[in-house]
């Protein structure tokens, strides 16, 4: 037995060393195992990335030649270092910083020591690169924004990080990535594939020429063009409407979910985070904390949307039986609850208004006896919340809208789930009547009410908003091209826009009407409230505007935010009937819109105290809010 014990031991590490053997002979060859080789070079060829246009074709993203220094730390012989240091135009201690970041990186690998060289700088270093050994120049392309506009819609690239490369073995130290907008929701399409030479050295660190006569190099893949749902012509105009403003304004198209146009307000050129500029430029960008240039406020700015939110109670209320088109409300210059009172501004004596009145007026009476309603309509005022919610939330509000952008907040529609910790035991209707006026818990972002508008338009579905309209080569998800149902029944919604057209015919934005459109909007006026230091402060309301246009077949949907713009139709009001005609209409004919908008700074509102905390809505007493419409 133990004869055979032993023969089969011999047998086994005779096997395990043919196999070694086998695979040291054949696959230690291979390509995989190149990158392991230290007497082979390893030198990338970068593609160009895909170019990106606008709705009409316009060229938005091009490429411009780059060229990086690249080291591999090991292979440094002694230098002149002064006399490099001047060549690329840094201090010593910057190259010893450079250095050793490259060494822990790898000591045998290569990575970028210098980025973004210009033609003049490469032109000059190239002709004394062979006094260097260890440290080469590297050809890559740069992006080259073909307008000043968008920053925030196309984004830009940069440099990986540790966490980049952990993510995707793809990327090496150096590369470069989509970081933002265009460039990092779709940077697998837009990068393409970079390919690879593999160089055979001599034992005096020599190149020799092409390993295996190139048998294992891979040439790269450009990447794939694509065009964007932006229009740019109304993207710029809207980014010219918003200067000296801060807010966001999101454009649909209501029948394909298309973006036509996404402002953040202030904004920057895309030019400045290009090249070796990009550093310091992103830096000054990012410590700009009150202005935010960096930050989307159309994705990300959560906002309670104020009256707008109205016509999302009155389609619940007439999808839940409570109310009907016909049915008058008292407003008795407000409405008395309890020992509460919420005022409202519709009339100076007491009114009667029906659904469409009371779109048009904003009666702030009329949509909490709406509100009151749908809850108390359930055996219990818990049961009732959560059925408003569902409603609510189909219309895309209160969630992530599952786009293709990079960025976003899923703002809040609550429910009583949420509502558990404020009110652990009784739960009453009118413990959250600001939720009827589009206050209290109730938040969202620009992009989910001009989606919410969208479907108003559409009389009941909606796609979902999405930035890419075509990508060479391939066919768009079938998430955006197909239909988002809403839990309101179509003819319910005929109502709520002939409201919406009312607000424009005789309402709250009858002076900012535009000749030959139809358009359906609602005016928004929403305090704003800050901590300073621990003390809840007042600061100017924000102005905020819903719309779409035409009536009939309707082209665009938007919803327009501008911070502490005061009163919904001084501001907001105006800029999107300025952006619907130049929309529609391709020209504007409201001259005295677009010069009050462009002369009217809100730059002294900004200037005022208000640092601090947004206040937590949770806190605030739920009594005696007054929109403005």
């Amino acid at each position: 037995m133990r004869q055979f014990l032993l023969f089969f031991c011999i047998i086994l590490v005779g096997l395990v060393f043919t196999a070694r053997l086998f695979y040291l002979q054949l696959y230690s060859s291979q390509s995989n195992n190149l990158y392991e080789d230290n007497a082979i070079r390893k030198v990338y060829d970068y593609p160009k990335r895909g170019f990106v246009y606008d709705r009409k074709g316009k060229l938005l993203v091009a490429n411009q030649p780059s060229y990086d220094v690249m080291v591999i730390p090991r292979e440094v012989e002694p230098l002149d270092t002064l006399e490099f240091c001047n060549l690329l135009k840094i201090n010593k201690e910057e190259f010893i910083k450079k250095y050793n970041k490259a060494k822990h990186y790898s000591p045998r690998l290569p990575s970028v020591f210098i980025s973004h060289m210009s033609k003049e700088d490469y032109a000059i270093l190239q002709e004394k690169m062979r006094k260097y050994v260890g440290f080469y120049i590297q050809k890559r392309s740069l992006r080259q924004y073909e307008t000043t506009i968008g920053a925030n819609v196309l984004g830009d690239i940069g440099e990986v990080n540790n966490s980049n490369i952990k993510k995707d073995p793809y990327y090496k130290m150096g590369d470069l990535i989509g970081k933002n907008g265009v460039e990092i929701s779709y940077e697998k399409i837009l990068r393409g594939r970079k390919g690879i030479k593999f160089i055979q050295k001599d034992r005096f660190n020599r190149n020799l020429g092409p390993y295996k006569e190139g048998k294992f190099d891979t040439i790269p893949e450009q990447g794939k063009d694509v065009t964007i749902t932006i229009d740019a012509e109304l993207q710029a105009y809207g980014e010219l409407l918003m200067r000296n403003k801060r807010g966001g304004i999101i454009a649909l198209e209501p029948s394909t979910g298309e973006i036509l146009a996404m402002i953040s307000a202030p904004t920057y050129n895309p030019n400045d985070l290009v090249g070796r500029k990009r550093s310091k430029n992103f830096t000054k960008l990012h410590r700009d904390t009150i202005a935010k240039p960096l930050f989307n406020r159309s994705l990300s700015g959560v906002y309670e949307p104020g009256s707008p939110f109205k016509l999302m109670n009155a389609l619940i209320a007439l999808q839940e039986g409570v109310l009907s088109p016909e049915e008058r409300i008292t407003c008795n210059r407000g409405l008395k609850y309890g020992n509460s009172f919420m005022k409202c501004h519709c009339s100076n004596h007491i009114v009667r208004n029906d659904m469409i009145t009371g779109i048009q007026k904003s009666c702030n009476a009329y949509f909490a006896t709406a509100y009151r309603r749908i809850l108390d309509k359930y055996e219990n005022a818990s049961i009732g919340i959560d059925k408003w919610s569902t409603h609510a939330k189909s219309f895309g509000l209160g969630n992530f809208l599952n786009n293709d952008l990079d960025v976003g907040q899923k703002g809040r529609i609550p429910n009583r789930a949420y509502y558990k910790n404020l009110y652990p035991k009784t739960f009453r209707t009118t413990y959250t009547i600001s939720n009827a006026i589009g206050q209290g818990e109730v938040a969202t972002t620009p992009i989910q009410l001009a989606n919410m508008t969208a479907a108003i338009a559409n009389r009941g579905y909606y796609f979902t908003p999405h930035i890419i309209k075509s990508i060479e080569g391939e066919k768009l998800p079938r998430k955006y091209t197909t239909p988002k149902y809403t839990t309101i029944n179509k003819q319910h919604f005929e109502t709520v826009i002939e409201g919406m057209l009312r607000v424009y015919e005789n309402g709250t934005a009858k002076y900012v009407k535009v000749k030959d459109i139809e358009i359906c909007g609602k005016t928004g006026t929403v305090e704003n409230f800050v901590k300073i230091d621990s003390v809840r402060t007042q600061l100017t309301d924000h102005s905020i505007f819903v719309a779409f246009a035409p009536k009939n077949n309707p082209k665009i949907a938007l919803a327009v935010f501008v911070e502490n713009g005061y009163f919904g139709s001084r501001f907001a009001a105006k800029i999107a009937s300025l952006m619907i005609e130049k929309h529609i209409k391709g020209a504007i004919t409201r001259t005295d819109l677009e010069h009050w908008i462009r002369t009217h700074s809100l730059e002294n509102e900004y200037a005022k105290p208000q640092s601090g905390e947004p206040f937590n809505i949770n806190e605030k007493t739920q009594l005696q809010v007054i929109p403005l419409d």
